[in-house]
């Protein structure tokens, strides 16, 4: 599979670390950066693993930061996007089965390599379950046109 990860300066440890990891279990790893730990700013990188997944590039993607919640925020600006902030593999199993996620942020701070080994793991390996929720997930991708 190919998969893309992006990260902040927070999480460059974990994003080297899971690249690495990721490439040794034979999948194809684009890593979007940065590629220092000098400071950067994460909707930046979010917003690059956002395009890469959209394109086509790379079927899914990891977006890192120190808390997982801000980097999420930025790849789920695209609406092609399901991003979810996960911290255990069953959050990452039921996105990936209920919403069809695309990518899985996560927070280094927050996070051990060996549990995010775990949700990767449980987010690479779920597939979408569909049925009931298919239309539910096509609406995420939909500006709703009444909000009232």
């Amino acid at each position: 599979m190919r998969i893309a990860i992006a990260s902040d300066h927070a999480a460059f440890d974990l994003k080297t670390e899971l690249a690495e990891w990721l490439m040794s279990e034979g999948h194809e790893v684009a890593d979007l950066g940065p590629e220092t730990a000098d400071r950067v700013d994460y909707p930046d990188y979010g917003y690059k693993l956002a395009e890469v997944i959209a394109e086509g590039v790379a079927e899914r993607g990891i977006a890192l930061c120190g808390s997982g919640i801000g980097i999420s925020i930025a790849v789920n600006r695209n609406p092609a996007l399901r991003c979810a902030l996960v911290s255990e593999p069953l959050s990452a199993a039921l996105c990936r089965e209920h919403n069809n996620a695309n990518a899985i942020a996560m927070g280094a701070r927050l996070t051990g390599i060996d549990m995010a080994k775990a949700c990767v793991t449980a987010f690479l390996t779920t597939e979408f379950a569909g049925g009931r929720h298919g239309p539910r997930v096509e609406k995420l991708s939909q500006f709703p046109q009444d909000a009232g």
